[in-house]
């Protein structure tokens, strides 16, 4: 029998929120006038995922409301598959608000997700065809940390999808006010990581949860408890890798001026994973996510700055040839 979809490149699963982002600078309490996007780490990951041409899958709950409508037609415009996407009318669609700094300072963001629809997902929500039909699956430590059903829900798609072979990234991605403790935080986050092939901690987060300040500490933490690959982001000194024959840094791209540095991380593990799943080294995927990276944040917005597969290729193109050029 032929399958009525292609198969999935890459599944993710969490929550999306409609996002309000102050078009002032100032404290959130004096901005009058906000401009709506999208926002959500792993909805950005697949969104930067489908841009350049992967066939994308993402999992969530949204409610019966305009929040709700707007994620879904915001997946519609990307191109990004919704068939495990459930409405849930009891609950709400989350949103957020975000402060504008022009100083390249992170913005205050504060957040109206309590009980939202997609902190109720659940184990209830795996539909292991749907799931297991994908090459890739991305988590981020976002979604376990919304509620103990999505957490429950996040291991054992990292279970059921290493059992089949496939691989997994991870990006802890850490929001200590959503855990219980700080304690659950890190057992909860590392016990993910376990299972996860590659892990993408940025230096500050790697330090939260392994207790070790030096990249190649934090990522020998990870080696030891079962990742085949640690990439951990050093902001704009680049990125440093490590397997168990091969570490390096990567440095990282030059930015003129920082805009907003709200999804940096994301687009990092988009170019991270786009050039895996390409079968590129592990040097050249990290090369391109701190490109993505840097991309990200020249401009407002979470996802905004994504590339598409053509400007990409452009930019890819243009350092070869400057390479070459200084060789």
């Amino acid at each position: 029998m032929t399958h009525p979809h292609p198969a999935l490149d890459v599944i993710t699963y969490g929550e999306a929120m409609a996002m309000f982002v102050a078009t002032e600078t100032g404290p959130l309490a004096g901005v009058g006038q906000f401009a709506k996007r999208i926002a959500g780490a792993d909805l950005n990951v697949a969104t930067g995922l489908a841009r350049l041409g992967f066939k994308v899958g993402w999992m969530s709950r949204v409610g019966d409301d305009s929040f709700g409508q707007y994620v879904r037609d915001t997946l519609t415009k990307e191109g990004i598959d919704q068939r495990c996407v459930s409405t849930d009318a009891r609950y709400p669609t989350a949103f957020q608000l975000k402060s504008r700094n022009d100083d390249g300072s992170d913005p205050a963001v504060e957040y109206f997700r309590k009980g939202s629809a997609a902190s109720h997902l659940s184990l209830d929500d795996y539909v292991a065809d749907y799931v297991l039909g994908a090459r890739h699956l991305h988590l981020t430590g976002v979604a376990p940390a919304i509620s103990a059903s999505s957490r429950e829900l996040a291991f054992h798609l990292a279970r059921e999808m290493r059992a089949a072979g496939r691989t997994i990234s991870f990006d802890p991605n850490l929001r200590p006010t959503l855990w219980p403790s700080r304690e659950a935080m890190v057992d909860g986050l590392n016990a993910l990581a376990a299972l996860a092939d590659w892990v993408l901690p940025g230096i500050g987060e790697g330090e939260i949860l392994t207790g070790y300040t030096q990249p190649e500490d934090i990522a020998k933490f990870y080696l030891e408890r079962g990742a085949r690959g640690v990439i951990v982001k050093l902001g704009a000194q680049g990125a440093y890798y490590r397997t168990a024959s091969e570490a390096a840094v990567i440095a990282g791209q030059p930015v003129a001026k920082v805009v907003d540095t709200v999804g940096a991380g994301d687009g990092f593990a988009v170019g991270v994973i786009s050039a895996l799943l390409e079968g590129r080294t592990l040097p050249q995927a990290v090369a391109r996510g701190n490109r993505i990276g840097a991309l990200a944040i020249r401009v407002i917005g979470d996802s905004e700055g994504l590339p598409s597969r053509a400007e990409l290729d452009a930019l890819e193109l243009a350092d070869g040839a400057r390479v070459a050029n200084a060789a």
